[in-house]
């Protein structure tokens, strides 16, 4: 059986380019994948991509409106080779980001409120190649964030960050088979730990806080993952992959002082109800991404998959800036080459979990299309 590596790209391609098409669990927006280690000699690479989500939802009768944003991304990868044993590759990219935008004028609570993440990152990989198929992976990530937020039903606030740039570590093994095209990468990905200046105003006196603007501090952890990536010929020509990722989007919470006391202020006033979360952004539970795809060469020009993924629902209440648990989406993919050059474009629907609110607004019936694409030169 021969696999051609023309199909093998196709499957990394294609399983990056998944994440880039639709953001899964809390604000993720990159499979932190390690595919462009296996790419052979030297190789550049430009991705884009970009998600439409249609998302609503109702509390009471009172329709929310479509609440999230479009959003695309781009990224920017070089790999070369250094001898026989040792692989590098910089990437830059923007892995997590929000974009949730209320329509003003409608009698949903959170009428009017807006929220956004931004991101960049150069991540630097590099494998040493071991005995027997096997190699280690290593490798840094700097990441720069910085996040701004409107609620104008909790007394006007707002509030905008700092950018803030840190920095955490990946590492690895992997083990590959290339008469069959047969690879297994496994990655881990630290927290990174982002310590905001905040500015914050409120509107309105509220008990023990005044009206006014202050300037605060945060801390925010980018969540860990682990990064399970898998590919095996299993025909001539046909190229069964996937991955498995966990994210720990438990351990991310955005928690800004002032806005602890406005919560505060409106539990004291009888506005809202002693249990309100004080945290301005949370997630209950950790995230596991499942993705499955099946490729296949057609000829020498031409080839194709198609890839499902499939992320549980977690069934735990969430917030008004992140209303949906869950996903299930079916995309197809197809790369054109000609003699160093690849060219590979998706088109991905996405399911958008249900959601309940912490509020208890219901939030059902969501879906969206996603799209990439990835130039790829040899060299």
């Amino acid at each position: 059986m021969k696999t051609s590596s023309y199909t093998t790209a196709l499957g990394a391609v294609a399983l990056t380019l998944s994440a880039a098409a639709a953001g899964a669990g809390g604000i993720d927006r990159s499979s932190q994948s390690v595919g462009i280690l296996f790419e052979e000699g030297r190789y550049v690479e430009l991705s884009m991509g970009g998600f439409a989500p249609e998302v609503s939802g109702s509390l009471g009768g009172a329709a929310s409106g479509d609440m999230a944003g479009d959003w695309s991304s781009v990224s920017i990868a070089y790999k070369q080779a250094f001898g026989d044993k040792i692989d590098v590759a910089l990437i830059f990219d923007q892995p997590i980001g929000a974009d949730i935008d209320y329509p003003a004028g409608t009698p949903y609570p959170y009428s009017g409120s807006t929220a956004t993440i931004d991101s960049n990152a150069i991540t630097a990989l590099m494998r040493y190649k071991l005995p027997s198929n096997f190699s280690i992976i290593g490798g840094m990530r700097a990441l720069r964030t910085s996040g701004k937020v409107m609620l104008p039903p909790v007394v006007g606030y707002r509030m905008s960050t700092s950018t803030e740039t840190d920095v955490g570590y990946i590492v690895g093994v992997a083990w590959e088979k290339p008469e069959i095209a047969a690879r297994v990468a496994l990655t881990y990905n630290s927290k990174i730990t982002h310590d905001f200046d905040a500015t914050e105003t409120t509107l309105a006196p509220l008990p023990g806080l005044a009206a006014g603007t202050y300037n605060t501090a945060f801390s925010t952890n980018v969540p860990q993952s682990v990064n399970l990536e898998f590919q095996s010929g299993i025909a001539k020509d046909t190229l069964l992959f996937g991955s498995v990722r966990w994210v720990d989007w438990s351990d991310f919470v955005i928690r800004p002082t002032t806005y602890v006391g406005a919560i505060n202020g409106l539990v004291t006033a009888g506005a809202i109800p002693a249990g309100t979360n004080r945290n301005l952004v949370d997630y209950n539970k950790s995230t596991i991404t499942y993705t499955l795809g099946l490729g296949r060469k057609f000829n020498e020009t031409w080839s194709g998959a198609v890839i499902a993924s499939y992320e549980p629902q977690g069934n735990s209440p969430t917030g008004n800036l992140g209303p949906h648990d869950g996903m299930a989406a079916l995309g197809v993919a197809a790369t054109w080459k000609h003699e160093n050059v690849k060219v590979t474009g998706m088109v991905r629907y996405v399911s958008i979990g249900d959601a309940t609110t912490q509020q208890g607004a219901r939030f059902s019936g969501n879906s969206g299309w996603g799209a990439g694409v990835r130039v790829g030169i040899s060299f």
